[in-house]
Order: structure tokens, then sequence, then C-alpha cells
């Protein structure tokens, strides 16, 4: 089980799942829907918050509440797609 706040900086994946009740219903509100696919934009420098690319706009997260979010990382994803 990988979860959002493991991907690398360019990285897709799709939202599988969340772990958390409440933030979940929070994170529908703002798209991102099970069987949406997302990518990993930006990291900050001292590695929080995170901006993830869903529904077409940038969302930033904490780590903590990225780490609820279940996905599968797509498999076109390697490493020389992932450097930014």
């Amino acid at each position: 089980m990988q979860t959002l706040d493991t991907l690398l900086p360019g990285q897709t994946a799709t939202i599988q799942e969340f772990t958390d009740d409440f933030l979940s219903l929070k994170f529908i509100e703002m798209g991102c829907l099970p069987g949406e696919k997302i990518k990993l934009s930006y990291i900050a420098p001292l590695g929080d918050p995170i901006a993830i690319e869903v529904s077409g706009y940038l969302l930033s997260l904490r780590k903590q509440e990225a780490a609820t979010i279940v996905v599968k990382v797509n498999p076109e994803n390697n490493v020389e797609s992932c450097v930014i």
C-alpha cells in the first residue's frame, strides 16, 4: 500500500482510497476522488507541504494529510520522467 506522501516530484498516480474518514470528506469536496489521476508537482524545501495537480488545479497538502491517501503509481512512471 503506497500513500501520496511517498511519491517523487513528477510522479503520477491514481487515488485508490482514504484511511481517514474525516479528511476523506474534505478531499472529496476538493476533487480528490477515488479513481482520479494526480501528479506530485512540488515539495517545499523542508519537505512540507507538497503540491499536487488534481482535477485541473494545484492543491497544497501537509505530508501528514497526504499520508492518508492511498494511491496506485501509474506504470508509465520511471526515474527519468520524474526529474523536474
